[in-house]
């Protein structure tokens, strides 16, 4: 069985800190957690767990903490998290199984890494990370900020999940402004931005509503044309989401479909696309664009995906577009399929109610 350090840089995190420790306290043979400057009682929360607290002085540089927290591992592999991050039971126990039965020729290992969920608790945005490395492959972390871990050889995808619990803090619903600090920091420096800095401080951007200038900077990473497929696509749609929120439906429906000059329609990009149909009530055409992204296949894409538009979602937009051209028998199949991945869906039911009541009344 493999030995793990479980390596965390943490800030003020007293409220969440307990329950990320908790879940895998039994997991990770050495607990370090690297602190960048709590005031509240973060470092005593962690004492509870180890004696290996350890300040870093910080420099607006996430990376540095992560890499000066990797050098103080001592196990043969170390797992990372962040103090909002979760392992619920039954990703425990395959944590367990994945320790007992790791081959040492494992390089690194991805986990799913859910950070939204619906009203039932079920996942509604995933993508991979990757979590347990190698600590002799000395892989580094890379980026001042939106950092991410440099690996390769011999990586493979495990089903585990890690789950990001940061909706139960109290200052969850503030938009934290220390990002795009950092990236005007640099930018005032004079620093060149990679095609990954451009992306990603676009998003900082359009996060605080700063649509127009993160149009700019979206425009400007795709020109590079030397980003991931992934990032590539997702600025498309973030740009129709700064479009759709400066007024600009045209521009909208242009972004989205440039994203298919990247790869073949994301399910998202095919449900907004028919979204936009659908609200000027030209149904048809509405149809095409829901069917194809049910259709399409999603699992071997590594990006960010929201599982609602490749299942639920457009089933129950067909519902409503084949009602609306007559096709009741279909609109009624789809809704059928909606609450396969959606049972207790108030309008799901709804819909259900009203065929049944439809039935009834032109029997």
């Amino acid at each position: 069985m493999i030995k793990v350090s479980l390596c965390m840089i943490v800030k003020n995190e007293e409220e969440m800190l307990r329950q990320c420790l908790d879940s895998v306290n039994d997991l990770c043979e050495e607990i370090i957690i690297v602190d960048t400057g709590s005031t509240d009682k973060t470092k005593e929360i962690a004492g509870e767990y180890t004696d290996k607290v350890i300040d870093f002085k910080w420099i607006d540089d996430f990376s540095a903490a992560r890499n000066f927290a990797f050098k103080q591992a001592a196990l043969p592999y170390i797992l990372w998290l962040d103090a909002d991050d979760v392992l619920q039971e039954a990703d425990q126990i395959k944590f367990k199984k994945l320790k007992e039965e790791l081959d040492e020729s494992v390089d690194a290992v991805s986990m799913l890494y859910h950070i939204a969920f619906d009203e039932f608790g079920n996942p509604t945005f995933s993508y991979r990370r990757n979590r347990l490395v190698k600590r002799d492959r000395n892989f580094k972390w890379i980026g001042p900020v939106h950092e991410y871990l440099e690996v390769h050889g011999n990586v493979i995808s495990s089903d585990i999940a890690v789950t990001h619990r940061k909706e139960d803090k109290s200052a969850a619903n503030t938009i934290n402004d220390r990002n795009l600090k950092i990236y005007e920091k640099r930018l005032e420096k004079g620093e060149a931005f990679s095609p990954r800095d451009l992306f990603y401080y676009a998003n900082e951007l359009k996060d605080h509503g700063l649509y127009q200038k993160s149009v700019i900077y979206y425009r400007e990473f795709l020109a590079t044309k030397k980003g991931w497929v992934e990032d590539e696509i997702r600025a498309c749609i973030n740009m129709a989401v700064c479009y759709r929120m400066l007024g600009n439906a045209e521009k909208e429906i242009e972004a989205l479909v440039l994203s298919i000059s990247y790869d073949i329609p994301r399910p998202e990009v095919s449900c907004r696309i028919g979204d936009l149909y659908k609200g000027r009530n030209l149904f048809r055409k509405a149809i095409i664009w829901y069917r194809l992204a049910v259709e399409v296949e999603t699992d071997d894409y590594q990006g960010f995906q929201q599982q609602s538009y490749a299942t639920w979602y457009p089933h129950l937009q067909l519902c409503v577009c084949y009602w609306q051209i007559g096709e009741k028998e279909l609109a009624e199949v789809h809704n059928q399929k909606a609450k396969y991945y959606r049972p207790n869906d108030s309008q799901v039911l709804y819909n259900e109610t009203f065929f049944k009541e439809y039935k009834e009344k032109h029997s």
